[in-house]
Parts: structure tokens; sequence; C-alpha cells
């Protein structure tokens, strides 16, 4: 698969918006991926997560043991992830704003953990899940995402794959173009920005 295959997936999917966004970060763009619209056909899903899983180094499989996602965005890429990797499939919750595994999952001390979102902009959803790995025990060897539209900024302190990087500009609130700012926001995502 091409990136442009994968694309064309999104496509497909009408999951690449155009518009005016709101992102989780409480940056603005002119374009927007929303990643659910893209997993909700299975078999979309299964194909987008073996791609990435292809693309995986083997040294990286082989330390693999589960798939932990932040809710609500990485569980469905997470859960496809794991059933490709062939290992369990988590996800951490924010009950009182910080992520924790919750409904009885639990890692083992140092059990190699691929951390798994839908999306990365600004890497500080990754970064706080990361985190909570590490507090319930387990090693995140690396993180993955679907799409990597940070244009390159997001640092999360650990090998990252994901399987398409989409340079997307995103603004300041106060510092939108006057194209975009003629566009009413919307925001289309499950966070408060």
């Amino acid at each position: 698969m091409t990136d442009d295959d994968v694309l064309a997936e999104f496509r497909a999917a009408d999951a690449l918006l155009e518009g005016h966004f709101i992102l989780s970060s409480g940056l603005r763009s002119p374009r927007y991926l929303q990643c659910a619209r893209v997993l909700m056909d299975p078999r979309r899903g299964a194909r987008l997560a073996e791609e990435l899983v292809r693309r995986l180094p083997g040294e990286v499989k082989q330390r693999v043991d589960a798939v932990v996602s932040p809710a609500m965005g990485g569980v469905v890429a997470g859960h496809e992830v794991a059933r490709a990797l062939g290992v369990e499939a988590m996800f951490l919750e924010r009950p009182e704003g910080v992520f924790e595994l919750r409904r009885g999952f639990r890692l083992r001390p140092g059990q190699g953990v691929l951390m798994m979102e839908d999306v990365v902009t600004t890497g500080l959803s990754s970064r706080e899940a990361i985190a909570a790995i590490g507090r319930a025990g387990g090693e995140v060897v690396a993180a993955a995402a679907l799409v990597d539209r940070s244009n390159g900024t997001a640092e999360l302190g650990i090998p990252f794959f994901p399987l398409i990087r989409l340079e997307v500009p995103t603004y300041e609130a106060d510092a939108l173009p006057p194209e975009l700012a003629a566009v009413p926001a919307v925001k289309p995502g499950s966070r408060a920005a």
C-alpha cells in the first residue's frame, strides 16, 4: 500500500474533511481527518492496520506483547493493530482527567507495549498515554498511529511509526489566515479544546 492508497481509503470513507476545524489541542486547521469514519468499515480498518503492522520493524514486533490505546479515538485502531499482531488489546480512559487502565485491564511488569493512536497532532495525548502505561507497569517499546499530522513536531521520546504523515497547516485561534477566519469553526473531535 502506498501513501496515495492510504489517503484513498480516507477519501473513500469521507474521512478527509475540508473547512475550519478546532482541534483537541485548541489549534485551528482547514483540514480534519475523522478516523472514526475510516474505521467504521471493519475491512478498511483491517487493511490499514495490517499495512501499519507490515511496516513496523521486526525488532519492534518481536517485543510487543500488547497494544494499548487512549480512548476514544485510538480504541478501534488499537484493536485492529493488536489483531494484526496477534496480541492483546487494551485501552486507557480518563475518568478523573488522567489516563489510566480500567475495566480489569492489567499489564505485567515490563510487558512490551505498542501505544497506538488514531491521529497524532501535538503528541500531548500520546505522551500522557505513554506515561500511564509506564505507571501501570508496561514498557512502551514504540508508538504508532494511523496518521501523524504534527508536521514533524510531535516528540514522543520513543520510536514512532505512523502509517502516513500528512502535512496540514495549523493556526492559533488569534492568528488565522483571512480565508479560514471567514469560515465558521466546528469542533469535530471527542475532546474539549
